[in-house]
């Protein structure tokens, strides 16, 4: 498995439990925790319900609020990891600098700095949202002060009395602008405003907390109940009429009472569809915007002139420190170009017009390979973890029958083909494709919704227990193909 984060974490256990205990994670880092791990910034928070976020197997009735912190998350996979054994299967600085499928033995060798590892499986768990996508802004070399990615968060620099410009008005800047707005003076650049909903956190008690361990049953009613609203909330996210409606109207109704302003409410009112882009969860930019602890520049950073900092609009700002908040590689995920396939051919070129692949997990000429968060996995209605533990369970499932049956798991490429097209269909006319804005969810190449799983959970659940082997081409039927005895 490559990455140590949520998917690789949940992987392992899934196979632990199944009784397959051969495996190795090799992650780049010196730590464990993926996401939770890079981005430190500061209020970073997970905008799921804490009781929704967290594996299956390991329910936590310890976390201090409905919504956990991004430390809490920390220490909770790392005490996952601990109490799975995982310690001796993880190797730490230890980054996939390439991978191909060697044809004549049926396996993956896998390069990193310290030598070659050979495995007949490979499990890509690198997540979705891992590198900064660092903005083409003409002149943001010349900035001379402290200018860094909001999810490489430079801890040494104090900010404190400083003009803080932060570019990007997207989850990351939602949550991190208000805590700068504390300690120094912030402006931020807003090409496109979000909508947002109600937060509405509310810490548990010592007590809460005490009940919850000690009655296991209620913990789990919580998650069940956190799942089904999860589930209902598909409904405003995907474009049903009446249910989007609604969700608008909250969103409307938040930003009025909070801007009582009405120019200002204006700039930060989206003109497209709800849901077309991610929405976001607040109860503290508004009024930080609103007072003018935030000054907001309702424009896009065109370029930096020194310490100017000229917005599109034609204004300019003077600052001592950047922050970028904008985001991350997505439709071209980055280790696409280091695996490389069946003769040679790499992920990023099979993937040259967008991500495809069947059941979101395995891709035709990439054989034994699976990739969990990857390739319509992504949610914007409820838990991703979710989603990953459904694709390692059906990881398992295939994996046995390769076991059972003997040879290699090659994707036919009609089922491949085939499962694009439903993706294509089920998306066609939701807000991700129709609703008017620009999204990290679809591939500008070709237009596809590549990243987001256009459905509920339980459809995801449900789709792939529907796989009966069919996906994959017989082993001996490939290499007779290939001309192979």
């Amino acid at each position: 498995m490559i990455g140590a984060g949520f998917a690789g974490i949940a992987m392992a256990i899934a196979l632990r439990r199944a009784g397959r205990d051969d495996f190795t994670i090799l992650e780049r880092a010196s730590a464990l925790g993926g996401t939770w791990r890079d981005n430190t910034y500061p209020g970073v928070a997970c905008d799921v319900p804490a009781h929704l976020y967290g594996l299956a197997s390991h329910p936590n009735p310890d976390w201090s609020g409905l919504y956990a912190r991004g430390d809490e998350i920390q220490r909770y996979l790392e005490g996952v990891a601990e109490r799975e054994g995982l310690g001796d299967r993880i190797r730490l600085n230890a980054p996939m600098t390439g991978a191909r499928w060697d044809d004549d033995d049926d396996l993956w060798l896998v390069e990193t700095p310290s030598g070659t590892v050979a495995a007949n499986t490979l499990v890509l768990a690198c997540g979705r949202l891992t590198e900064p996508r660092i903005p083409d802004v003409a002149g943001l070399e010349t900035f001379p002060g402290p200018m860094f990615h909001s999810s490489r968060w430079d801890h040494p620099t104090d900010l404190t009395g400083l003009r803080v410009a932060v570019v990007g008005s997207g989850a990351s800047a939602v949550q991190l602008s208000p805590e700068l707005a504390k300690i120094a003076e912030v402006t931020l650049f807003q090409r496109t405003p979000a909508w947002i909903v109600p937060r509405g956190a509310h810490p548990y008690t010592d007590a809460d907390r005490e009940r919850l361990a000690s009655h296991p049953e209620e913990l789990a009613r919580l998650r069940a109940a956190l799942y089904a609203e999860g589930e209902a909330r598909f409904a405003s996210r995907s474009g049903d009429a009446e249910a989007s409606a609604t969700a608008k109207a909250i969103a409307l109704a938040h930003l009025e009472a909070q801007v009582p302003d009405p120019a200002l409410r204006a700039l930060l009112t989206p003109d497209y569809a709800f849901g077309c882009k991610r929405v976001l969860l607040s109860d503290d930019f508004y009024p930080a915007v609103s007072s003018g602890a935030i000054r907001l520049v309702p424009s896009a950073l065109a370029a930096v002139e020194g310490t100017t900092l000229v917005a599109s609009d034609g204004s300019r700002h003077e600052a001592d420190a950047l922050v970028l908040a904008t985001g991350f590689a997505t439709t071209r995920q980055p280790y696409a170009d280091l695996v490389h396939g069946e003769g040679g051919e790499s992920l990023a070129v099979h993937w040259f017009e967008g991500m495809t692949s069947f059941g979101s997990t395995v891709v035709s000429g990439f054989p034994n390979l699976f990739i969990l968060d990857g390739p319509n996995a992504a949610l914007g209605h409820s838990s991703s973890i979710l989603m990953i533990e459904e694709q390692a369970a059906y990881t398992v499932r295939c994996l046995v029958e390769r076991d059972r049956a003997g040879g290699v798991l090659r994707v036919d490429p009609g089922a491949e083909a085939a499962y694009t097209d439903e993706i294509a269909d089920a998306a066609a006319s939701t807000p991700w494709l129709t609703g008017g804005c620009r999204n990290w969810y679809v591939d500008e190449r070709s237009g596809r919704l590549t990243l987001l799983w256009p459905g509920t959970v339980d459809a995801f659940r449900a789709r792939l227990a529907r796989a009966d082997g069919s996906e994959f081409v017989h082993v001996r039927a490939a290499r007779a193909m290939k001309g192979v005895t």
